[in-house]
């Protein structure tokens, strides 16, 4: 009966002269598979539209850029170094570690050798954070970087460690992050998407799993946009049509579109279409202007990197979800592609850090001198870390037992690490951050609490932290912004 309230409620309130819809929430890509980023009618439910809406209680953060590193990226190579691992390289796993039973995908931990980073770890900034060479510009941010070294989960496969870190949950069709946020808190923008994802190769792992609306409305799916090309499909208005014309078959289709939707009022993908026909119409104007980068210039060209080939596209990327931010996009996802090293892994994060060290540094400088880093909350993290031990040829496995992941702005204190792995790196053992705890603080940082951000599905609130979620580290991370402020 919910949704039936809610959608009668939208028709009442959606004129046929305002409305053009239709076509896009089914699609898998363009800025059609998206049912996606924004407004019915501002006095339209909350459940079912995307208008900005007050948190429940004050924020630090308003939008949130996530750099999602695909594959998983090593802890022991990124952002948490072991000494230890050198002094005992090639030797096995000590029984200690194998009488546990560590389970991993391709190998066992019985039996297996260790192996250091090849990199270097050196300190930065005031704060002394060690970060690895491979990411030698974003260290230089390393006062504003709150590392989080002691994330785990109990998934070490692809998919559901994916699912767990994007949804909160091991199983399907459940709701994203950025939907939950977009659910929560709605978007600052009447012209753009409320939830936007871009991959660096146009393939996001799990599909619309990763940036979808679940059980959620579907109009709170995430935006494709693609990073080669014209980022988003079917935006330019038929050349045979002049406006007025467009304008006639728009009415048509929101007619036909409020009938049928009338005589289906539980299926919320029908009201995610008409809300996506308004925003694509809104979208002709707003959308050329926003990724039109031909205004900026050449010094902001060179500090995403826009001009070198290994980072052009990450760069374009990160350069995109600034301009997004600023123009009131609540949730951006950026994909990067491939950490899954189980061979060579030196060369693969080599490179993968090298096409997205120089651009992730360039958006925090960009940000910050732009005032916008404060009130924007930039995550980084992949769907686990992997193992300290070799397999292969000098590669690594999953590992979900312990691993590292970072934020920064969004008025949290940087310059610090929170939790530890053991002295190898296999597993969190102090101030462990379960995937729910992380979710939990990202909403605290938000203004969102996490236990009532629910919605009923299946005869109970389901919320995004489940029945888990501790967002004890929220207060370490502000802790002494607020002792500053006194």
């Amino acid at each position: 009966m919910r949704h039936q309230v809610i959608n009668r409620h939208a028709c009442r309130n959606i004129e046929p002269a305002l409305s053009r819809r239709d076509w896009l929430a089914r699609t898998g890509g363009g800025f059609g598979a998206v049912a996606l980023g924004s407004l019915l009618n501002g006095d339209a439910p909350a459940a079912d539209n995307v208008a900005s809406r007050a948190p429940h209680f004050e924020p630090r953060a308003k939008a949130v850029i996530s750099l999602f590193m695909q594959g998983g990226p090593s802890q022991v190579d990124t952002f948490d170094p072991k000494p230890e691992l050198e002094r005992l390289r090639g030797q096995p796993v000590p029984a200690s570690f194998a009488a546990e039973g560590l389970q991993l995908q391709f190998m066992s931990a019985t039996g297996a050798v260790l192996m250091p980073s090849p990199f270097k770890f050196e300190k930065y900034g005031e704060s002394g954070l060690p970060v690895s060479e491979i990411f030698a510009r974003t260290a230089q941010h390393a006062d504003r970087l709150a590392v989080i070294r002691s994330c785990h989960h109990e998934s070490f496969i692809h998919g559901p460690a994916l699912s767990l870190m994007h949804t909160g949950s091991l199983l399907l069709g459940h709701p994203s992050v950025g939907s939950w946020v977009v659910y929560g808190l709605g978007c600052e923008s009447d012209n753009l998407p409320a939830y936007v994802a871009m991959s660096d190769n146009d393939v996001v792992r799990n599909g619309v799993v990763s940036y979808g609306a679940g059980f959620l409305p579907a109009v709170h799916q995430g935006t494709i946009m693609r990073t080669e090309g014209a980022p988003i499909q079917n935006l330019t208005p038929p050349s045979q049509l002049a406006s007025g014309q467009q304008r006639a078959v728009l009415n048509q289709l929101a007619s036909w579109n409020q009938r049928h939707a009338a005589a289906r009022p539980d299926d919320s993908r029908l009201e995610a279409r008409i809300a996506n026909y308004e925003l694509a119409f809104r979208m002709q104007s707003a959308a050329p202007e926003l990724i039109d980068l031909a205004g900026e210039t050449a010094a902001t060209r060179g500090l995403y990197g826009l001009d070198t080939p290994p980072t052009e596209r990450f760069g374009r990327m990160c350069l995109l979800a600034r301009r997004m931010v600023e123009r009131g996009v609540r949730y951006v996802q950026l994909y990067c592609s491939d950490w899954d090293a189980h061979g060579e892994c030196t060369t693969n994060h080599r490179n993968v850090a090298t096409a997205i060290d120089r651009p992730v540094a360039g958006l925090l400088t960009d940000l910050a001198q732009r005032g916008l880093l404060d009130t924007t909350l930039v995550t980084w993290a992949g769907e686990f870390g992997r193992t300290p031990v070799m397999q292969g040829n000098q590669g690594r496995d999953h590992n979900p037992y312990g691993y590292s992941t970072w934020l920064a702005g969004g008025g949290i204190r940087g310059g610090q690490a929170i939790g530890a792995t053991d002295e190898l790196g296999f597993r969190a053992v102090e101030d462990k951050i379960h995937v729910h705890d992380l979710h939990a603080t990202m909403l605290t940082l938000l203004g969102i609490d996490h236990e009532k951000l629910t919605y009923l599905f299946e005869g109970r609130n389901r919320r995004l932290t489940d029945v888990g979620g501790y967002n004890h580290i929220a207060a370490r991370l502000t802790r002494s912004l607020a002792d500053e402020r006194k």
